[in-house]
């Protein structure tokens, strides 16, 4: 917890936000906070969703946008392709495989190009991978304390579309389904804000 304690850890406890993925946390979190205990309108509720999914990747609002456009044009539903998009950032693989205890590190790592896809340095924290590509720590990345222990200490953390490697490699085996990426959000409040105000 005390590794979290960061200015993203502070924001996303504001907005509500229920960082560490556990479903109970997020009650104990909105539970007799102020925000939670105003009534919102409907546009407040739909900007307070966008800001907790923004916060949450810690994704710039023209990036966002110009995510939320590229999933409007997407088959799958705009909502869930958009959390797709942001799942598959390689700053957030970087974090899901466990080289990096945050987001924040993750996106730290990849811009020091501590981070390899498919054997090659790749320093662009919003890269977006696709199924079988192989992430895995640099030679010198290898060599790092910090970053070996992340990786030994959340092995055992498993997501469905992240299959992981004992040599500090994962690949990403499939586009991520909405009900397995842990996140508790609502899309569709998303979608509404986005389709008024653009």
């Amino acid at each position: 917890m005390a590794k979290m304690m960061g200015p993203r850890f502070k924001e996303s406890r504001r907005l509500g936000l229920n960082v560490c993925g556990h479903p109970k946390a997020n009650k104990r979190m909105t539970k007799g906070t102020a925000r939670s205990d105003k009534k919102l309108t409907e546009y407040g509720k739909q900007l307070l969703e966008k800001q907790r999914l923004r916060a949450y990747y810690g994704v710039l609002e023209k990036q966002f946008v110009n995510l939320f456009k590229e999933a409007k044009k997407s088959p799958e539903q705009t909502g869930t392709a958009l959390v797709q998009f942001l799942e598959m950032r390689l700053d957030n693989l970087a974090y899901r495989m466990g080289f990096a205890s945050s987001i924040r590190q993750a996106r730290q790592m990849v811009s020091h190009g501590h981070v390899y896809v498919n054997g090659k340095k790749l320093n662009i924290p919003s890269y977006r991978c696709k199924p079988g590509d192989v992430i895995s720590l640099s030679p010198r990345g290898m060599k790092a304390d910090m970053f070996k222990e992340n990786f030994e200490t959340n092995f055992v953390t498993s997501y469905p579309y992240i299959s992981k490697d004992k040599n500090f490699k994962a690949t990403l085996t499939s586009v991520p389904g909405r009900e397995d990426i842990p996140i508790e959000i609502e899309d569709q409040l998303i979608v509404e804000f986005y389709s008024k105000n653009m």
